[in-house]
């Protein structure tokens, strides 16, 4: 089944499967996402993690949907890191 999240810059057959198989199922639900939020709902539904170019991945789709900018995936990947990062800082000071 295909459906306009493969229309989205870097989002292929693959991930666009794993987004669905999440609830995400059009660009509109994407869009409403914060895209480490779905990295990390991905990563409990699949039972392993994601590679971090599937962060990167996500950014890069939600730019396109915030700005029409298509840029590729590794454009985001400082980005990511420090969303990562700043992930594992907040659960570091909750322990």
């Amino acid at each position: 089944m295909r459906s306009d999240l493969e229309t989205l810059p870097n989002i292929g057959k693959s991930i666009a499967a794993d987004l669905r198989a999440i609830g995400i199922t059009s660009s509109r639900d994407l869009k409403r996402k914060r895209p480490i939020q779905v990295y990390h709902q991905l990563e409990a539904t699949m039972g392993h993690r994601h590679d971090p170019c599937v962060l990167y991945t996500l950014l890069s789709a939600k730019h396109f949907l915030e700005t029409d900018e298509r840029l590729p995936w590794w454009k985001f990947t400082a980005e990511g890191k420090a969303a990562l990062k700043n992930e594992g800082r907040k659960l570091r000071q909750r322990v």
